[in-house]
């Protein structure tokens, strides 16, 4: 067998309330001063202020920090880090969909360091120690929680990341009460990424790419696929948000440790030049991608078109079953009321070269591609999809 490394969250709490007992699930992990990362919308929602009360009763003083827009900005993570120097924080804790999680982890290993950030992009670069981390997802989708990743868009548009094991959190804490009152557009279009992050897990060229991590792609896929249209148009079934947030949290121990490619490359520039959500943007490229790959991946996709969509078991021949599966993936976009087309989203035909040449600067994704992908590939995705 292949030699492998396997790296993921310490702890893994996953109770229906567990926010609310903050202080005694994590409160000894954070320590006396909490700075807490989260985005305006979450508190004005009043997510938050379960775990709050539950710290401040216990007698520790907690700091909120709301600024983290879509797509950080490293002016964003700097004010984090400089909020945590000043109220000398014993600890962080993330509360958020991808984008609060994210700056949670940098901001943590910043405050524990005093490394230098420029140092730290890339794989295996950060050296730490951070502060203890505790993150907690209001959504089902990152899989932030689970994964040694932060990315942080620098400039205008470009997205860097860190990837190290040390920025792994101590504690995840998955609530199904915080994604109950998820719209039905984030909802799916988290969902979606859930998926596209367990197909690609397991469909990845990466060295480490690995028994366990396939294992967990396809349990991440059959809780996705049964459950994701209900938690759509159903926000309120307690089963159906358990389910999807754990989906979404094994699809990120899956690529944790074999990591994403083209769709995730090509979904960048989506993001990081017109804003659009990191979900949808996957979305939006996922079936192109699979089309483009399926020469090379065909077999490897009719292995797990059936743990997403159980009826694909009877369609016999890889190649009939992998076209199948791509079929059902587009179908349940629509199905879920997602944008499926880049004009949809506002994208112009014009803009499609330059995101082309943008995408090519994700070769650290880019390499696990199960196949080869050149500027041209990348454009011509683009227009299948525009």
């Amino acid at each position: 067998m292949t030699p492998f490394a396997f790296n993921t969250t310490k702890s893994v709490v996953f109770e229906t309330g567990a926010a609310a007992r903050m202080a005694e699930v994590a409160g000894a992990t954070l320590g006396k001063t909490v700075l807490l990362i989260t985005d305006s919308g979450l508190r004005k929602l009043g997510l938050l202020d379960p775990a709050l009360h539950s710290l401040t009763d216990a007698g520790h003083e907690v700091v909120v920090f709301d600024g983290v827009e879509a797509d950080p900005s490293r002016e964003t993570l700097e004010q984090a880090v400089e909020v945590g120097r000043t109220i000398g924080a014993t600890g962080v804790l993330g509360f958020g969909g991808g984008s609060p999680m994210d700056v949670a982890k940098l901001t943590a290993l910043l405050l524990g360091s005093e490394e230098d950030l420029d140092s730290a992009w890339g794989v295996a670069q950060a050296k730490g120690p951070r502060l203890p981390l505790v993150l907690v997802p209001t959504t089902a989708g990152t899989g932030s929680e689970v994964t040694p990743v932060a990315i942080i868009t620098v400039g205008a548009e470009e997205k860097r990341g860190v990837s190290s094991p040390i920025i792994l959190p101590d504690i995840a804490i998955l609530d199904a009460d915080l994604t109950r009152e998820l719209p039905p557009h984030i909802t799916a279009a988290t969902g979606v990424d859930a998926m596209v992050h367990a197909i690609e897990a397991y469909a990845s060229t990466s060295a480490n790419n690995n028994p366990m991590s396939q294992l967990l792609a396809r349990e991440a896929l059959r809780l996705l696929g049964a459950n994701i249209e209900t938690a759509v148009f159903e926000g309120g079934n307690a089963a159906a948000r358990g389910a999807m947030l754990l989906g979404s949290m094994l699809a990120g121990q899956a690529f944790a440790n074999s990591p994403v490619a083209a769709v995730h490359a090509l979904a960048y520039p989506i993001g990081g030049t017109f804003h659009i959500p990191h979900g949808l943007s996957n979305a939006l490229v996922l079936p192109h991608v699979l089309r483009f790959n399926a020469p090379e991946a065909h077999a490897v996709y009719a292995e797990i078109a059936a743990d997403a969509f159980p009826h694909l078991a009877e369609v016999d021949g890889s190649q009939a079953r992998c076209a199948a599966f791509i079929e059902a993936l587009e179908n349940l976009a629509e199905t879920l009321g997602m944008q499926t087309r880049l004009r949809d989203v506002g994208i112009p035909e014009s803009a499609l070269a330059k995101m082309a040449e943008d995408a090519m600067l994700q070769q650290r994704l880019l390499v696990n591609n199960p196949r080869s992908v050149s500027e041209a590939d990348a454009l011509a995705i683009y227009r299948a999809a525009w």
